[in-house]
């Protein structure tokens, strides 16, 4: 069974009220008891001080103190006189004594005439307790009454307090959840508000990284169906020739090359999308500090082993260093594409990388000395399995796309112009965070 936590307000205030009225109690009572006791001491003393210093008439009229006090007067340890109520033989002073039953509350003087006299006086002590009682009785009245009041004021205040989390608990149930304020006045209430703000905020991220991973699956599956729906179609009718007809050693030794060149397509255009997917599912975590200048060094190096006859270079400032946070695989894919898009469609034999900083944009000119890409074409050839009327045979159609999306990863952009070598010059520009 689980209780509000304005109940729990509630119940806390009343156990404290509980505890400070017992302890309040206590100590009254004890202090009514004797106040109550002090005040027939004072009767007591009062009384002492009229009748000690007559102690030699008082035999006398004795009898007419009975229906007021209890008296007894002794000399030594004989009995001189006495009302009814004999009190017993006592030490000088106060003191409580129990009288055929009765207690009694007698103070005990010696005479100021005969010091050999003593008188003792007492009254019945019920009354005095009578007193307490009724007086304790009141006092506990009084703190069940201020338990209750404790306990509706703790209910009422506990509601105003706790109301903060009220509102934050609506906010958060809110479909969708919304931002919960973090300025409530209430230290806790602030606290979790911005706790919960910040939960929310990372499960808004998961959410949109998942919601984007479940689109790039879903791109995925479209793009490779509908572009491997052609090359494995025609896999599949050269496999049907080669299993249905007695063909010649020579027309075998054809469709085998279809077939291995269609493979490689298909190999081509899933490796190529594979990336594409990486890119997109790339997150801020991912990013490392990345030496731009160094990337391009590497991928040039790369590129001269695989081509012997290039001419490759980097061109940057002696001991320059242009670095940001970046995506260094992505950005090696992406100059790696543009290089290989030169040499294979553009027939480039020169090409020269320039990496620059411009503010808090790094810039990398890749130009090359082969056939260019057309005007009207600079644009649509970043477009996913789109290729150029200059193309060799074979390509995807995804490598320029794989750099725009690199470039778009980086907050920048990718275009073509005309280079001073004769060819393209393919601009990436990329944002320093």
């Amino acid at each position: 069974m689980s209780f509000s936590l304005r109940a729990r307000v509630a119940a806390a205030t009343a156990l404290g009220a509980t505890l400070v009225v017992a302890a309040l109690a206590v100590v009254t009572s004890v202090a009514i008891s004797r106040n109550n006791v002090n005040q027939l001491d004072e009767r007591l003393t009062t009384a002492s001080q009229v009748l000690v210093p007559n102690s030699s008439t008082l035999e006398a009229f004795i009898d007419q103190l009975s229906g007021a006090f209890a008296v007894t007067i002794r000399s030594g340890d004989i009995v001189v006189a006495s009302t009814p109520t004999r009190l017993p033989a006592l030490d000088t002073g106060s003191q409580t004594v129990d009288v055929d039953g009765q207690r009694f509350r007698v103070y005990t003087a010696v005479s100021t005439v005969v010091s050999t006299i003593s008188i003792s006086i007492g009254v019945p002590a019920l009354e005095a307790q009578q007193v307490t009682d009724e007086q304790q009785k009141q006092v506990l009245m009084l703190g069940l009454v201020a338990i209750a009041v404790s306990t509706g004021l703790g209910w009422l205040f506990g509601g105003r307090a706790v109301r903060p989390l009220v509102t934050l608990t609506r906010q958060v149930s809110a479909q969708p959840p919304t931002a919960p304020e973090t300025r409530t006045g209430v230290t806790e209430a602030d606290a979790l508000a911005v706790a919960i703000g910040g939960m929310l905020t990372r499960l808004n991220e998961a959410q949109d990284r998942t919601n984007a991973a479940l689109e790039t699956a879903r791109d995925f599956a479209a793009v490779s169906a509908h572009e491997l729906r052609t090359p494995l179609t025609a896999m599949r009718t050269d496999i049907e020739v080669l299993r249905t007809l007695d063909l010649e050693p020579a027309q075998q030794r054809e469709i085998l090359g279809d077939l291995e060149r269609t493979q490689g397509r298909v190999e081509t255009t899933l490796t190529a999308l594979e990336r594409l997917a990486s890119g997109e599912l790339s997150s801020e975590g991912d990013r490392v500090e990345t030496d731009i200048i160094d990337i391009c060094d590497v991928a040039a190096q790369d590129a001269q082993r695989l081509h012997p006859e290039l001419d490759i270079r980097v061109e940057s400032a002696p001991d320059s260093e242009i670095t940001m946070r970046a995506l260094p695989t992505g950005l090696r894919l992406a100059v790696d594409n543009v290089i290989g898009n030169a040499v294979r469609h553009g027939n480039a034999t020169t090409i020269v990388i320039t990496a620059e900083r411009v503010d808090t944009t790094v810039r990398v000119l890749i130009d090359d000395n082969g056939s260019g890409v057309p005007v009207d074409e600079r644009e649509s050839v970043f477009g996913r399995f789109e290729r150029g009327t200059r193309a060799a045979k074979g390509g995807s159609g995804l490598g320029l796309a794989l750099v725009a999306q690199q470039a778009e990863l980086h907050g920048g952009r990718v275009y073509f112009t005309d280079s001073p070598l004769g060819g393209a010059r393919l601009v990436m520009e990329l944002q320093i965070r």
